[in-house]
């Protein structure tokens, strides 16, 4: 079998990787991630995912990589990981009460053949008080993640729903991934 690399430091993604009962190895991606206006989130999580795999590709030619990136999107907007308090605060004032679209990107790559995908999950926050979000401010949780959340901590408690893939919002769908790495092993 290929050498398999996780084009990402994420140690989420790491551990979902580990689902998949693969060896692999995970390299650092260090990429631009600036994306033009007017890109979709969905066209977004997979030009910054391919990126990524293209990037740890160039040097690791044989191996199959997979890059991957999550975004969070309310309204047509963007969010990313916070700058800081004060955007975190923002940020989760706005999701508050309401559903947003959390998006994940993947890209497989071996050598010039490549299969780039994205999957999407609907997310509704209860209705936060102004005390709620503060505490969460300051468990620090919020500022490493994009729409200043992790579904997969002490976000949790924010969230009234979800629909779709929740590995999707930790940021590895790796029900799919499972399925497309088939056609590189």
């Amino acid at each position: 079998m290929h050498p398999v690399i996780l084009a990402s430091s994420s140690p989420r993604r790491k551990e979902l990787l580990q689902f998949l009962q693969i060896p692999f190895q995970t390299v650092n991606a260090n990429v631009d991630e600036t994306i033009a206006a007017g890109t979709t989130p969905e066209e977004a999580v997979k030009q910054l995912a391919y990126r990524k795999a293209a990037e740890v590709n160039r040097s690791h030619k044989g191996s199959i990589i997979i890059g991957s990136d999550t975004v969070v999107a309310i309204e047509g907007d963007i969010l990313g990981k916070p700058a800081g308090r004060d955007d975190a605060r923002a940020t989760l004032k706005r999701l508050s009460g309401k559903a947003h679209s959390v998006y994940t990107g993947v890209a497989i790559i071996k050598d010039e053949y490549s299969k780039i995908f994205a999957e999407k999950t609907e997310v509704t926050f209860w209705e936060l008080s102004d005390e709620e979000i503060e505490k969460y401010l300051d468990s620090g949780e919020p500022y490493d993640k994009a729409g200043s959340y992790g579904i997969q901590g002490l976000g949790s408690l924010l969230v009234k729903s979800i629909a779709g893939d929740y590995y999707t919002v930790v940021g590895l769908p790796v029900s799919r991934l499972a399925r497309e790495i088939k056609a590189f092993i």
